[in-house]
């Protein structure tokens, strides 16, 4: 006898952006004492689930926390998928992003966040344009992204402020497993 697994079902919007070319003038660089440190040759699947818990807990993030360390490794061992990590002047982790090359020539700017304590310090729109510098400068014909209404309130519209163009916004319903205890808001439940 097969037992499903409790979940809870949710309901979002999801926003596909697109930028067909490298944004020009001036952009906001990162806050004094903050770097981005590109982990090589990759992320250890243990530094990878305490970045994706820490920043994404509070906005649903749930797809690889399903996934098994070896599943995770597979995805962490791929050349073509590169981590950034802003930490502070002290190395503690502000943020990070997650570049995907697999659809190359596009890149997709696959995962992007601050941790909760960097949020409103200034460092979001800093991190976000040297997200879409590093993916520009490896020579992509397209860079994406997607955000949907379970994420940060402003991650749509800085993505537009930085000059992602919306394609398309789809509703999804998302079984969410209980297991993971993730904190789900109430407007979100169906």
């Amino acid at each position: 006898m097969f037992l499903a697994e409790p979940v809870t079902r949710i309901a979002v919007d999801v926003t596909f952006l697109r930028m067909d070319r490298s944004p020009q003038g001036p952009v906001p660089g990162l806050p004094a004492g903050v770097t981005v440190e590109r982990l090589r040759p990759r992320a250890s699947v243990e530094e990878y689930r305490r970045l994706y818990d820490e920043v994404g807990r509070d906005y649903v993030w749930w797809l690889r926390r399903t996934l098994s360390d070896a599943e995770l490794d597979v995805i962490l061992a791929d050349r073509r998928i590169s981590i950034h990590v802003a930490r502070d002047a002290a190395g503690e982790d502000l943020g990070f992003y997650e570049l995907d090359r697999r659809p190359w020539p596009t890149i997709n700017l696959a995962y992007f966040g601050l941790l909760p304590q960097a949020i409103g310090q200034g460092l979001g729109m800093a991190l976000l344009h040297h997200a879409i510098r590093a993916a520009w400068d490896e020579g992509c014909a397209t860079l994406t992204v997607n955000t949907c209404t379970a994420d940060h309130p402003r991650a749509l519209p800085n993505y537009e402020k930085a000059g992602f163009r919306r394609l398309r916004t789809v509703r999804e319903e998302w079984p969410v497993p209980d297991r993971l205890g993730l904190p789900i808001p109430d407007h979100l439940k169906i």
